[in-house]
């Protein structure tokens, strides 16, 4: 049985693996300023928050295979594993679920990437990020790995540019030395390449990237260190510019020292100064709550077992009949009466069959909302790698029922309403970032006749009278697939 160990956040797992390795000073350093990162294979080691008792292999012709697996089968009886359920609530105000927790927040996330923090851009990293803010914590999030490399490339974007336009200055005034000298001829091999790295309609050998412009920048820095350590000597020659223009310069320590604003040691508002001058540990609650999507709850109780929900207001547990009566009633604005009837194209359901059927295969889904879809399908999750599909879920009516008169079509063509300028709009944005668009059609069947109460019908039979058809759409590019 594969048991579960307390959780740990990224921050610690950083902090803690940094102080297991020994330093080596000959063994290869990563890129200068960048960060290490956690080790994300232990701490996301469990794919979903269930624990699973795996069985040995079976040898036919091997009998003590079967002996072991007998064993294994005893140890199942006389010590079954212990499934851990979470608690959360609905808030019906916001028809949303929220885990306040500490402890299943971190499972829920380190186990299956469900929810987000309601102060984070993902990972619930608040308490982290304001320990660190305020000195005392020194390990990183995820949060400030992404800002620091976000910078970086910022800086190194403006070095690009700044030395495109050097290489336009320097050849117009190469162009104008010749033309002033009466030499029609220009040698342009002679001239410095242009902005785009052409010369002379050919292109240059090297070009302008973000490497050399983190060389020339590196090597910039040490020219200018260099020179101010020769203008603070006392036998230095006069080293200002002849052009009569001011140059500043700093001394070694600040040219050398980075300020981050973000990340500013202050001291914290309600730290106390005890009788012997010692600054005490000032007091820090978490603030931050997992908020989990409607199609997450539903699969983490229903699917998994792993969740409990309760009613906000009345404190009561709901079951998984009422909690779909629940989701269904808030997929509309406003929320409808909980005595309506299911209807069998309900927006929750439609999402949920989506939801259900891509978890059931493996892959994590979280939500797409920031690229214009419905779901992202992550191979692994996403500390890992980038998803690699964006997933857009669509109704389809193929059922006669659906066709019998006149106003059933219409409800039907308003729900399928979608335009080829949508289409490519949501394709041109996943093919910007790298993604695939799947098209995924959902097969509404025909209204239960008789009783439709959610209560009283079997979830799993409900579900199965869905069918779930995938459409992968690409570009065609010519010179690609000419093979």
């Amino acid at each position: 049985m594969a048991s579960q160990s307390n959780p740990m956040s990224a921050s610690e797992a950083a902090a803690a693996s940094a102080k297991s390795e020994p330093t080596n000073k000959n063994a290869p350093q990563g890129r200068p300023g960048r960060l290490s990162r956690p080790n994300y294979r232990q701490i996301h080691r469990f794919p979903l928050p269930v624990n699973v008792h795996p069985l040995p292999p079976l040898i036919p012709h091997n009998p003590l295979s079967i002996v072991s697996v007998l064993l294994s089968y005893l140890t199942y009886l006389i010590a079954p594993p212990h499934h851990e359920v979470y608690s959360a609530y609905f808030d019906s105000e916001t028809s949303s679920v929220h885990v306040t927790d500490a402890k299943a927040i971190r499972a829920l996330w380190e186990m299956g990437f469900f929810g987000k923090g309601s102060l984070s851009r993902s990972e619930p990293s608040w308490l982290e990020r304001e320990k660190k803010r305020r000195g005392l914590l020194g390990g990183v999030t995820s949060e400030e790995v992404t800002r620091q490399r976000r910078t970086e490339r910022r800086e190194l974007k403006l070095e690009r540019a700044r030395m495109e336009k050097l290489a336009i200055e320097q050849r117009l005034m190469a162009e104008a030395a010749a033309r002033e000298a009466g030499d029609t001829s220009i040698d342009q091999s002679a001239l410095p390449p242009s902005a785009d790295g052409v010369t002379n309609g050919k292109p240059a050998t090297e070009k302008f990237s973000l490497r050399k412009a983190r060389e020339a920048k590196l090597s910039e820095s040490q020219r200018s260190v260099a020179q101010t350590e020769r203008t603070d000597t006392p036998d230095a020659p006069d080293s200002s510019p002849s052009n009569g223009s001011k140059a500043v310069r700093f001394s070694p320590v600040v040219q050398a020292k980075e300020f981050v604003s973000d990340s500013s040691v202050v001291r914290a508002p309600d730290s106390t100064i005890d009788e012997h001058g010692i600054e005490d540990e000032p007091s820090l609650n978490n603030e931050e709550h997992l908020q989990l999507s409607n199609e997450e709850a539903f699969f983490l109780v229903y699917g998994l077992g792993a969740l409990q929900i309760v009613d906000g207001k009345r404190n009561a547990a709901l079951s998984p009949p009422s909690l779909l009566s629940r989701f269904c009633q808030h997929s509309y604005c406003p929320p409808r009466d909980l005595s309506a009837n299911l209807e069998p194209d309900d927006p929750f359901m439609i999402s949920y069959i989506v939801y259900h059927h891509f978890r059931s295969l493996g892959w994590v889904v979280r939500s797409g909302v920031k690229f214009g879809v419905d779901y992202l399908l992550y191979n692994r999750g996403p500390v890992f790698s980038h998803a690699e599909f964006a997933v857009v879920v669509i109704p389809s009516f193929e059922h006669p029922y659906w066709s019998e008169n006149e106003e059933r079509k219409a409800h039907c063509a308003r729900k399928q309403a979608r335009s080829w300028w949508w289409l490519h709009c949501v394709n041109r944005v996943q093919a910007q970032v790298k993604k695939s668009l799947v098209v995924c059609y959902v097969e509404v069947p025909p209204p239960m006749s008789g009783e439709t109460n959610v209560s009283s019908e079997d979830i799993g039979a409900l579900l199965a009278r869905y069918t779930v058809r995938e459409m992968l759409i690409r570009r065609w590019v010519p010179n690609r697939t000419r093979d």
